[in-house]
């Protein structure tokens, strides 16, 4: 397990540009209700990763606490009007390095046309675009991300690359571009100077919201991590994201994580939950 690729920031999201294809005038638009918004109170920790003493993890509590879960073919609502059945797929994924691609390049030689809808235009014409500033990403086709299959497909819709996963026996991050598997969540990196002349590396791990994509965020048609129908899930996120965030923290800074997590958890009244999530007495009803 490597560390947390300090020399490399994270660039595994490509940052929209204001973009007027995510969102549509001809579309009435998600029900505003659902999204909570993108300013309240959150409960953050900061601890030394046990594994690494020159940097620190700052963690946000009340996203990794919450009760979200991906709704993709379930309510999710889309980031393009009109196209609920691409969920985040629509824009396709950027590489965040030439590793990353390499590596999602050696699962698609296993894809099979049982699995992979494309697979015929992928294979003899491609499935590696180039976006508008010359950087690598998975290629669109027909609106939208050509790895996603639509629904109907007899393998299944959604990501190929996910199905074939679950197929071998192995978790999607392992499959799939880096940027598909890390959302929601969102990895930083900061570097601190401290009043005694040293410096520390911050990695931040937090909630992936509108902001996270850029300017471009607040044209998306609907995101899921401030939506109260994406929040309710019977696992907080800490939970149904342990692969995830053990490759973006190192097993030994994942188990503090939960430590930390778990002692918020056990509190009559933790402080600043999120806003998406069920008031606490539903919370609890769930768990009996």
């Amino acid at each position: 397990m490597p560390k947390t690729k300090k020399a490399k920031p994270d660039k595994a999201t490509k940052k929209q540009k204001s973009n007027k294809q995510a969102s549509g005038p001809e579309a009435n638009g998600p029900d505003p209700s659902d999204e909570k918004g993108l300013d309240f109170a959150r409960a953050w920790v900061e601890f030394p990763d046990p594994a690494d003493d020159e940097q620190v993890f700052r963690c946000d509590l009340t996203w990794l606490t919450s009760r979200w879960t991906c709704v993709f073919g379930s309510g999710c609502q889309g980031i393009q009007a009109g196209r609920a059945d691409d969920g985040c797929c629509t824009l396709g994924a950027h590489f965040s390095d030439e590793d990353d691609e390499k590596r999602v390049a050696e699962h698609v030689a296993r894809l099979t046309p049982e699995l992979w809808q494309f697979h015929d235009v992928g294979t003899e014409t491609g499935w590696v675009g180039v976006d508008e500033d010359g950087e690598r990403q998975t290629r669109r086709w027909e609106g939208s991300c050509i790895f996603q299959n639509r629904p109907g497909f007899a393998a299944g819709a959604g990501c190929s690359l996910h199905i074939l996963a679950l197929r071998e026996g192995k978790e999607p991050l392992e499959t799939k571009p880096d940027v598909c598997w890390q959302l929601p969540v969102r990895r930083t990196y900061d570097w601190i100077d401290r009043p005694d002349d040293t410096r520390i590396l911050q990695v931040t791990i937090g909630e992936y919201d509108r902001r996270g994509w850029g300017p471009g965020g607040h044209d998306l048609h609907w995101w899921c991590t401030s939506a109260t129908s994406a929040h309710g899930a019977g696992e907080p996120v800490y939970v149904s994201y342990r692969p995830e965030l053990i490759e973006l923290m190192g097993k030994e800074g994942y188990d503090r994580l939960v430590e930390l997590c778990e002692e918020r958890l056990s509190a009559l009244l933790p402080m600043a939950p999120h806003p998406a999530d069920p008031p606490l007495p539903a919370r609890a009803a769930k768990k009996r």
